[in-house]
């Protein structure tokens, strides 16, 4: 069988193995608070350009965007995002059991405009009911989104710059970030820094056998951040685990070259199937393919290939969406594309 489910299917790259196995043995302090944990966020720092960030190693991406959020919110505050985003769809309420409302915007392939988070602005504010409303107090986005789009560099500058004018913060979710950036032409892992306010570094996703990398650029959004992480139990007590993970990823460009590879192979399963004639639902240049296959050719690939139907296109056919990993390989393709002929 071959498999497209998912990007988090296998463990964790022969590097990340390695450091931990050598590791294993040591001795070392708890909760993030040991040489390796300091050594991974110094790299990052590096990478990303922000010299005087937060980094905070938690363990999963639903984990990290509950604790993100409850973090930057008041209580009686909410936050805004797609319709179609992660934590609106796929998170089984986590952002709402922690008290805080998900303030629902269009969302255009994925995506959030600026257009959208000014005019709610205006509504809200202009409303002589405001005072019985929740309050809009923080702008979630992911990069990439929940069908693959990416926010282009201007986008994500328009979209920093409303949230600075109504003084909210703009929180980036990188469950896929690198995948993200391997397939932007125009957004750079400084940009990101500099354009938002908060964001993570998915490891789980990109390589590692867990993990995700908070960073705050401006760390005072985040204060007393590892007392409400532990509240919401997303301190690992084995923290170098983390640390150890995303020290290999950030050592002589791992991360970016094993997100590089996904994408590679994701946009030649893309052309193999549309030289088969399949119709792309989106057009996403990200690891997630999405296609319109009729359900007996979804049928017939279902007895070598696994992937995902995400819903109904009409009476016979449906969308289903191909991921591939930093573990994809060219002859993992060619077997597929074998498949299709």
């Amino acid at each position: 069988m071959l498999h497209f489910d998912s990007d988090y299917m296998e463990g964790a790259h022969p590097k990340v193995m390695e450091r931990l196995l050598e590791t294993n043995l040591e001795k070392t302090v708890g909760y993030g608070q040991d040489d390796y944990c300091m050594k991974a966020a110094e790299k990052i720092r590096e990478h990303f350009g922000c010299p005087d960030a937060l980094v905070q190693f938690l363990v999963g991406g639903t984990q990290t965007n509950d604790t993100v959020i409850d973090a930057l919110l008041k209580k009686y505050e909410g936050v805004l995002a797609a319709e179609s985003g992660h934590i609106n769809c796929h998170e089984s309420g986590a952002v709402e059991s922690s008290g805080h409302k998900i303030l629902v915007l269009p969302s255009h392939d994925g995506k959030v405009w600026a257009s959208d988070v000014e005019d709610f602005f205006i509504s809200f504010l202009g409303d002589g009911s405001r005072d019985h409303m929740v309050y809009p107090g923080a702008l979630y986005i992911s990069f990439p989104t929940e069908w693959g789009t990416l926010y282009s560099l201007s986008e994500l500058e328009e979209l920093s710059a409303v949230c600075h004018r109504y003084c909210i913060p703009l929180f980036l979710d990188g469950a896929r970030l690198g995948y993200g950036l391997a397939a932007s032409d125009q957004v750079t892992m400084k940009d990101i820094a500099r354009l938002c306010d908060v964001f993570y570094i998915s490891g789980t996703k990109v390589g590692a056998l867990f993990g995700e990398a908070v960073v705050a650029p401006r760390p005072e959004l985040l204060p007393h951040f590892f007392t409400l992480s532990k509240q919401h139990g997303a301190i690992l007590a084995k923290g170098r685990l983390l640390g150890l993970q995303f020290d290999a990823l950030f050592t002589d460009n791992l991360y970016m070259d094993i997100s590089k590879q996904a994408v590679t192979q994701a946009l030649r399963l893309k052309e193999a199937m549309i030289a088969r004639g399949y119709k792309p639902y989106i057009d996403s240049p990200t690891n997630q393919q999405f296609f319109v296959l009729p359900n007996g050719d979804i049928e017939r690939l279902s007895g070598s290939v696994t992937f995902e139907v995400w819903a109904p296109a009409g009476q016979d056919s449906s969308i289903v969406r191909f991921v591939t990993s930093w573990n994809t390989t060219a002859e993992y393709i060619d077997k597929f594309i074998s498949l299709l002929q």
